[in-house]
């Protein structure tokens, strides 16, 4: 009874925004109630950018106190800014034997809590984050190497979105089924039959989230808010160089529900050691009943594969492609790829990898342009986008890690290059490792090409494939998805006849699909409440975010009926 002033007041206070999202993924139009420009912040508690920045630099070189998480018996760190400074923060390691059983005391009252309670309490987490992003922008920042106004975005209230997103589609399949029924039968001449039934949303057990390094909160946010928001609770496993805005989360989850009258467990860390392993050891025990992964298709595979004891959600690798046949915009297809291609340094699931392009050339606004015109013209479209060095490094950012850095200089091997990649210096961070994308020239027809085109070469490398037609394009895609899967897939086409066949192959192979971009709207971006972030239905993921499949199966609804 303790709660319910506080309960009360999370209603007041929440149920609105709850109501808006509800609309929003009905109508899939454009809503989000988290501002995207950081001058919004600095009213009504939340932080200004001196102050978010001031609140960053505090956590450097100090531990992230979780001291009230059981367990504890080791503080653990290592992170390195791929802008070139030690972050210094270290973190609560677990004993997975003392913490698991301590997630699993707290979950009964959490249970019968009921939907509208845990999504506004779900909520009230995401508002303090959201008072906090840009504090998050710098955490997310100096973990992904993302450039900080994407950091700001990305990592602030687009990844907000995803996980109000999430919330949402939690309670509308929850409360899909009443909680109360009376059955009634007749009998004919006798008496009916008289049941009342009470049904209640049961979570699985305890949700584990892998982090992954280059989209921490944006990926990581959609399982951590569906399992928590049907009931489960949720011990998250950041990636051991992105463990900072994952760790803040768990911080203010923490504090949320201990104020709300539910036992601080339901959320919970997992730091590691350097080397330790940890999510696999996690994901086999008996306690984990949900999986949420992003990371690399050998250990979303390995999962799948072994965690036979929970449902597992993976969004893993895939080769993105972008069909180039004709456009009657031909500057604006230009700087639409060029900067698709350039966007965080081509660090993302969804940025395009295949330019699927006819050897004969395409037909334009602009008249006949051949291969290795279109070719030309793209790279000269990314060097005047990133020519100025101060704005080559605000849409870059840094190379996450030393494997993204020896595959784009490796791709320079494998066929003629189109554009070379550059060396760029950042002003503020001299460590940080920036580079321009590397454009290489490959041939469809070739077997000794296909070897690299057909792999997902993650980070600013792109492959302009020349093909035999708009047919042998289509197929090549078709193709592509079914055996490796794809994120994103675009087209630029001006006949019918190739737009329809692109988009059956879409449909047929499950691959979400972007046509004809020539303004602000890029093939690497999505929306919360409106776009589908993968489908589920190809490789490159097993499930979309966020739709009802993805919550569903977090909680099974549990009957109790009684003769009346």
């Amino acid at each position: 009874m303790a709660a319910e002033p506080t309960a009360h007041e999370l209603l007041r206070k929440h149920r609105p925004t709850l109501d808006q999202a509800l609309e929003a993924i009905r109508t899939r139009a454009y809503w989000s109630p988290h501002p995207e420009h950081p001058k919004a912040y600095g009213e009504n508690g939340s932080l200004d950018a001196a102050a978010g920045k001031a609140a960053f630099d505090a956590l450097l070189g100090n531990r992230l106190d979780l001291a009230d998480q059981p367990g504890i018996d080791d503080w653990v760190g290592g992170e390195v800014s791929p802008y070139g400074i030690e972050l210094g923060v270290t973190y609560p390691h677990p004993d997975i034997d003392v913490l698991l059983p301590a997630m699993r005391a707290g979950q009964r009252a959490w249970r019968d809590a009921g939907p509208e309670l845990r999504a506004v309490v779900c909520l009230e987490i995401l508002k303090r984050i959201s008072d906090r992003t840009h504090q998050f922008a710098h955490a997310v920042m100096h973990t992904s190497g993302q450039a900080f106004m994407m950091a700001f975005q990305a990592g602030g209230p687009h990844a907000q979105d995803r996980g109000l997103e999430a919330v949402a589609y939690a309670y509308a399949e929850q409360v899909r089924t009443p909680e109360q029924a009376e059955w009634t039968k007749p009998q004919g001449k006798r008496d009916p039959l008289v049941l009342t039934k009470r049904f209640t949303a049961v979570p699985r057990g305890i949700g584990l989230v892998i982090g992954c390094n280059t989209f921490p909160t944006w990926n990581g946010y959609p399982g951590l808010f569906a399992s928590l928001a049907t009931g489960n609770a949720v011990l998250v496993k950041p990636h051991p160089r992105a463990v900072l805005p994952l760790a803040l989360t768990v911080r203010i989850a923490r504090d949320v529900l201990a104020e709300a009258g539910f036992d601080p467990n339901l959320v919970a860390l997992a730091a590691e050691r350097p080397g330790e392993g940890i999510a696999k050891t996690l994901a086999l025990r008996p306690e984990i009943k949900i999986i949420d992964y992003t990371g690399s298709t050998a250990f979303g595979d390995w999962l799948e594969t072994n965690a036979h004891q929970a449902q597992v959600y993976t969004e893993k690798a895939g080769v993105n492609t972008v069909i180039v046949h004709s456009t009657d915009d031909y500057q604006g297809m230009l700087s639409n790829l060029a900067f698709s291609l350039s966007l965080y340094s081509g660090q993302m699931c969804t940025t395009p990898q295949n330019l699927l392009i006819p050897r004969d050339g395409i037909a334009t606004d602009q008249g006949h342009k051949s291969f290795d015109e279109v070719t030309a013209d793209l790279a000269r479209a990314v060097d005047g986008l990133l020519g100025d060095d101060a704005r080559a490094n605000a849409l870059l950012g840094a190379i996450v890690n030393p494997d993204v850095k020896a595959r784009l200089e490796a791709a320079a091997g494998l066929g003629e290059v189109a554009l070379a990649s550059r060396e760029v210096a950042h002003p503020e961070f001299p460590g940080a490792v920036v580079r321009t994308p590397v454009i290489v020239k490959l041939d469809g027809a070739k077997p000794d090409d296909e070897a690299a085109y057909m792999s997902e070469c993650f980070g600013p490398v792109s492959f302009a494939v020349a093909v035999d037609s708009a047919a042998d394009a289509v197929e090549l895609l078709r193709r592509t998805v079914r055996e490796k899967g794809a994120m994103t897939v675009g087209a630029y086409t001006t006949d019918a006849a190739t737009e329809q066949a692109v988009e059956d192959a879409c449909l047929e192979e499950a691959a979400q699909l972007s046509l004809n971009l020539t303004g602000g709207v890029y093939v690497n971006q999505t929306a919360a409440f409106s776009d589908f972030h993968g489908s589920g239905g190809n490789p490159a993921a097993n499930a979309a975010l966020t739709d009802s499949a993805f919550v569903a199966n977090r909680f099974r609804m549990v009957e109790v009926r009684r003769e009346a």
